[in-house]
């Protein structure tokens, strides 16, 4: 899960392509391939421009903005096309396709290929056939698609999978995405060596459940190995970062690559969802409380500093205030530090939106309480690093990332490359940092 696209802002200028991108890394990946396959498809050529939307179903506040912004777009661009893609697309496509300021949408495996963007009446296609989503169960298969650069970043992201083959009682996104299914080892490595050679420090490999990895590809291998693979064969990477992991499912082989390559960053973002077994259950989560909090206690042994992010999901149905304050001591537990909360938003068409919900202003309540505690760890976090020193990524304007991904104010640094820093306190929101010596990325 991330954060939305919030300010959509794109241009009026004749013949541009824009896109607006909402969820998560992949999708920002993705956005990548979907630029070019429409500027392949001739979408540049066309009076006003084009802005394709690429959506999150996640909540059913991402698709509430989306529709949001798609209307925005329409007033600031009349003559634009305005072409509606991703998850949100795949589940309700009939929805976007009913809105009068849309042209085409298209589902999450037609996005990544230039033909779908010739269904555009311009093209002569009939109008009436707005929506081109077909079963996203029926695709076998990932492709390694090569970009070789991602607009606006100082790091690049790198697709290793897609799709999900659990069945989560709260989440809509396999429906959005398909089964699970990897892109090969040797792709990944390839487009991982076009992305250093071209001048990024720092990859961050992404899919929508990434430790199922390989159980598609001949000899099934993990992600462990795929990460050894890429530390051995591209040297020229300085930083490698995980996204999102399902603890549960991490090898060995990842477990030593954590404890042995230093190129691999001590962060990782959890999806632990609840603190409570009995709404893991209800979730049809693969883990319970203490293999959370057992994971997290071993891997530090491993390597001693690693921040752990998490997402956690406030007010699941059935979810009594017992139930909550378990979700609550996991903070501190597992010593998470980056954490993302959810309120529960019932997902039409998923289980958990036919169990007893817990009342609104309950749920909102508690999300406020895990916030709180969300903060106060990342205060404690922040006072911790007083006196170190990192290796700060710069983003932009003197803002980067340490290697545990907490932001640092420099004033100094150009995107893409990495300051060594000493730090000397923080602000409540970054690290106050003073550069040491620096080196180019």
């Amino acid at each position: 899960m991330s954060a939305l696209a919030k300010d959509v802002d794109v241009a009026k200028e004749a013949g541009r392509i824009d896109v607006v991108t909402f969820g998560c890394r992949l999708n920002t990946y993705e956005s990548e391939v979907m630029r070019r396959e429409a500027e392949n498809a001739g979408l540049g050529a066309l009076d006003g421009g084009a802005v394709i939307f690429n959506t999150c179903a996640v909540t059913g506040e991402a698709v509430r903005q989306a529709r949001q912004a798609i209307r925005k777009a329409r007033r600031d661009n009349p003559a634009a096309r305005i072409i509606v893609t991703g998850c949100a697309a795949q589940t309700e496509p009939e929805k976007f396709a009913a809105m009068d300021e849309v042209d085409l949408v298209l589902g999450n495996e037609e996005k990544l290929k230039a033909n779908s963007y010739r269904a555009l009446p311009d093209f002569g296609v009939n109008d009436t056939e707005k929506a081109r989503v077909n079963d996203i169960f029926s695709v076998r298969e990932t492709a390694g698609h090569m970009v070789d650069a991602i607009e606006g970043r100082a790091r690049a992201f790198v697709q290793v999978q897609n799709g999900c083959d659990h069945r989560c009682t709260f989440c809509i996104i396999p429906y959005g995405r398909g089964n699970s299914r990897s892109v090969p080892m040797g792709a990944v490595v390839e487009q991982v060596k076009r992305l250093a050679g071209n001048g990024y420090a720092e990859i961050v490999l992404t899919g929508v459940d990434m430790t199922s990895f390989g159980a598609d590809l001949p000899g099934a291998p993990k992600l462990g190995k795929l990460v050894k693979t890429i530390l051995r064969q591209v040297p020229d990477v300085k930083r490698l970062r995980l996204s999102s992991i399902d603890s549960i499912e991490a090898d060995d082989d990842l477990l030593d690559a954590l404890a042995t390559e230093a190129r691999l960053m001590p962060h990782l973002h959890l999806s632990l969802q609840s603190g409570d077994d009995m709404i893991l259950k209800r979730m049809k989560r693969r883990h319970l409380r203490d293999q959370s909090i057992r994971f997290c206690e071993d891997v530090r042994k491993l390597r001693p500093g690693i921040v752990f992010g998490a997402d956690i999901i406030a007010g699941f149905p059935t979810e009594t205030e017992a139930m909550f304050e378990n979700s609550l001591e996991i903070v501190e537990e597992c010593g998470l530090t980056h954490l993302h909360v959810f309120p529960f938003s019932p997902r039409e068409g998923t289980p958990a939106a036919r169990m007893p919900q817990v009342r609104r202003e309950l749920v909102k309540q508690r999300a406020a309480r895990l916030r709180a505690a969300g903060e106060a760890a990342y205060q404690r976090h922040l006072s911790s690093l007083a006196g170190s020193r990192q290796s700060v990524l710069i983003e932009r304007d003197g803002l980067g990332r340490t290697e545990g991904f907490t932001l640092a104010a420099l004033g100094t640094g150009a995107p893409g490359e990495i300051v060594e820093a000493g730090i000397t306190g923080h602000d409540g929101i970054r690290l106050i940092a003073a550069p040491l010596a620096a080196r180019a990325a």
